[in-house]
């Protein structure tokens, strides 16, 4: 085989390669042009004002106080340091908790503060839960009030102080933006 047959036979192999490299970023392109992304990428969870899901398996009809659902995973560091944090937020007043996992949850001490269900699949992603720790508030009316990402004790102690403040704390400031919302 001579050089030139070499070099066309190659030249047609790169050819076909490129073609079908351009042909899957058309299809991208297709995909986000016509909307085949559902969300965009911040959004997170589900929307504020939503309908809380099988909110009546994991609280009373009417709940008296906002309920803050923690979506946690048993390997995850941060998790487990959150299911300690939530246990010593347990009798915090105006607000109550629920721990949830995909599986199976972690071993749980005798007389745990907190409620722990497992087993939550389907609510992990009827709540649209992208990540683990993750935290749904719903407020007294049963409506999703926030949905966030909670990546530390921190993180978790400032979105309760939002929901319910600390006893002899005052509640966060609420800025507005230039359009007159929530900042």
């Amino acid at each position: 085989m001579s050089f030139q047959t070499s070099a066309l036979i190659l030249s047609w192999i790169a050819i076909l390669l490129l073609a079908l490299v351009v042909s899957g970023l058309v299809r991208q392109v297709h995909a986000l042009s016509t909307g085949a992304v559902a969300r965009r990428p911040g959004a997170v969870g589900l929307p504020p004002g939503t309908p809380a899901p099988g909110l009546t398996r994991l609280a009373p009809a009417h709940p008296a106080v906002p309920l803050v659902l923690l979506f946690l995973d048993p390997d995850c560091g941060t998790c487990t340091a959150l299911r300690t944090e939530t246990t010593a937020q347990a009798d915090r007043p105006g607000v109550e908790f629920r721990i949830l996992y995909r599986n199976d949850p972690p071993g749980q001490p005798d007389g745990q503060p907190v409620t722990v269900l497992g087993g939550q699949a389907e609510l992990f992603d009827r709540y649209d839960v992208p990540v683990t720790p993750f935290a749904t508030v719903v407020d007294r009316g049963g409506r999703v009030l926030r949905a966030t990402p909670v990546g530390s004790r921190a993180a978790l102690r400032d979105l309760l102080d939002e929901v319910a403040p600390a006893p002899g704390r005052p509640a966060p400031a609420v800025t507005t933006n230039q359009q007159g919302g929530r900042a």
